[in-house]
């Protein structure tokens, strides 16, 4: 195992330390491209392989967004809130409505962008599928009010819409994106393409499978120009490959750096950041042995949080408390005790089970091995246990479908909205889109609506610390720690690379080899 020892090791930072690292926006500057290493191309090693074929409705949004392609209404800023992105300013009318006015730009293919526009992107996402999980707990209609006004209206109330219209499943994009680029006959057919359809500092131009894709900068882009000529990107699921790939200057960028490669790797070339990001133990409260709520709180108590904290992540990863982490400050003031845990199985009532499927994904190095400690640690309760690891892609279908036992996952749960409301009602909701744990409870629906409801922020987080009482008592999802984040690449000769915590961002106008 590498050593830990502090020499080796950089200091996480403290949330809004981290995120003074990411580069402010600039929305009125036209600046081009500069910097001694301005003529570069940025050579990046991403995680994740597109799952969905580059669709922005579910998880390969986040990687558009990762690399500057594709833009929302809105953005958001080092807190969490709303910033100007395409629409430059936007005000609440009533409890349901709010009025978006949109900036001059242009998409890459070189229409404009207007509330026509807006309107047919925000329509789409609401009537795709799967849904989008930003989308999951409410319904949004969108209307144009002229050339350069959208007015968005909800059923409910929802004081997070700004917030939310920033998740990159709701990006902006051009008509031609929803047509099968004429192969049926110019209709629009359900499929939605993203390259050379956006309004990003960098176009997508070509995707090669699950393979890379090739990436050039969006000469027209009404911000600031990016700084690097294009992006060359290669999907490398294995972590040690990537950091591998890194250390031999192959790729200038490696997202996701696994920690057994962290001190191989020195200081100059790791990055390490707090995130809001929670691995855990989605169990299937609707089929098998988990149905069983005794047997799923035996489960809970057979896991040791500061085990896999300081032997599987080295101790760059903090024991679990809840759903949510030191990445969501406030959460840890205002948690309460788990609510209607049932009454642990007995190791011989565990021991008359039947064997459990435990499924996780190689993309994210550490859940494996997190696997591996959580099997031994179940089987010590006396279940029986087999494992299931394949690339992410390859089983999220079946995760969704409720096809395993168990499914070991690292979430992000500010990633929605930035704000932990759209995460509980995805993954905890009886309708929600993300719901791996198969959970149908009326305490944890009426605590989400409740918290839906709500504008003022402090009673919102209330209500949310209250459905994550209701989750854990449930015992849904076991949390295992949660995760601090380790970005590769060289200081001393690449700029402008973003450490977010709500990982949204990596990838700049500013990024450039210096």
């Amino acid at each position: 195992m590498p050593s830990t020892s502090p020499r080796h090791r950089r200091v996480a930072l403290p949330l809004a330390a981290a995120a003074l690292l990411v580069p402010a926006a600039t929305a009125c500057s036209s600046g081009g491209p500069g910097g001694s290493g301005g003529d570069q191309r940025l050579k990046v090693a991403m995680a994740f392989p597109p799952a969905q074929a580059m669709s922005p409705y579910g998880d390969d949004a986040v990687t558009l967004s990762r690399l500057a392609v594709v833009e929302g209404l809105t953005g958001l800023d080092r807190n969490g809130d709303a910033k100007p992105a395409l629409a430059t300013a936007w005000k609440r009318d009533g409890d349901l409505a709010w009025e978006f006015t949109l900036r001059k730009a242009a998409f890459q293919d070189g229409t404009q962008v207007d509330a026509a526009a807006v309107v047919r992107s925000l329509a789409a996402a609401q009537k795709a599928s799967p849904k989008p999980r930003a989308l999951s707990d409410t319904t949004i209609t969108a209307t144009a009010e002229g050339a350069g006004t959208v007015r968005v209206t909800t059923k409910a109330a929802d004081p997070l819409l700004p917030q939310r219209l920033a998740n990159p499943s709701l990006a902006v994009l051009s008509a031609a994106a929803y047509k099968d680029n004429g192969k049926d006959n110019g209709k629009d057919n359900g499929k939605v393409d993203p390259a050379g359809h956006a309004t990003g500092p960098f176009t997508l131009a070509k995707v090669n499978g699950a393979v890379s894709a090739t990436l050039e900068r969006n000469d027209t882009y009404w911000g600031t120009k990016a700084k690097a000529p294009g992006i060359d990107v290669k999907f490398v699921a294995d972590g040690t490959a990537r950091a591998n790939a890194l250390r031999t200057k192959d790729v200038d960028i490696a997202e996701y750096v696994p920690i057994s490669q962290a001190a191989l790797l020195g200081d100059n070339l790791v990055h390490e950041f707090p995130t809001a990001r929670t691995s855990g133990l989605s169990l299937n409260t609707e089929r098998g042995v988990f149905a069983d709520p005794a047997l799923r709180a035996a489960a809970r108590e057979a896991i040791d949080s500061k085990t896999l904290a300081t032997g599987v992540y080295e101790g760059r990863a903090d024991t679990a408390q809840g759903l949510l982490g030191p990445g969501v400050p406030w959460a840890a003031e205002l948690r309460t005790a788990p609510t209607g845990r049932a009454k642990a199985a007995t190791p011989a009532e565990v021991a008359k089970t039947k064997e459990i499927v435990l499924a996780t994904y190689t993309n994210r190095p550490e859940l494996p091995e997190a696997a591996t400690v959580v099997q031994q640690q179940l089987e010590k309760r006396g279940f029986t246990v087999k494992q299931v690891v394949r690339d992410y892609a390859q089983m999220e279908a079946d995760a969704l479908g409720g096809k395993f036992d168990a499914f070991l996952q690292a979430r992000n749960t500010l990633l929605d909205t930035a704000d932990p409301l759209s995460y509980l009602a995805s993954d905890f909701t009886c309708d929600g889109s993300f719901n791996i744990s198969q959970l149908c409870a009326k305490p944890v629906d009426t605590a989400v609506a409740k918290a839906a409801s709500l504008a003022d922020t402090d009673a919102r987080h209330r209500a949310e610390m209250t459905a994550e009482a209701a989750i854990l008592g449930a015992d849904a999802l076991v949390p295992l720690v949660h995760e601090r984040f380790i970005q590769g690449y060289d200081d001393a000769r690449v700029e402008g690379v973003a450490l977010d915590p709500m990982e949204r961002t990596l990838i700049t106008a500013d990024t450039h080899i210096g």
